[in-house]
């Protein structure tokens, strides 16, 4: 829970197939160290791993068959 009562908790949205929506603005810390950050009020969260945007999704998850895993 945020340190500030008055601040409301970011709501993360996980979709099925899909990536994981968080409301914005975020920075994103990534395994190899650097982290990347987006002010939009909405960002998708690659999880297939297959986005060029990476860590962002950019719906490359559409093109397999059987979904994102």
């Amino acid at each position: 829970m945020p340190a500030d009562p008055s601040e409301k908790p970011r709501r993360i949205t996980v979709t099925k197939d899909g990536p994981v929506l968080v409301e914005g603005p975020v920075e994103v810390l990534l395994d190899d160290g650097t982290s990347a950050t987006s002010d939009r009020f909405t960002v998708a969260l690659c999880t297939c791993r297959r986005s060029r945007a990476y860590p962002w999704c950019d719906t490359s998850h559409r093109r397999r068959d059987k979904g994102c895993r």
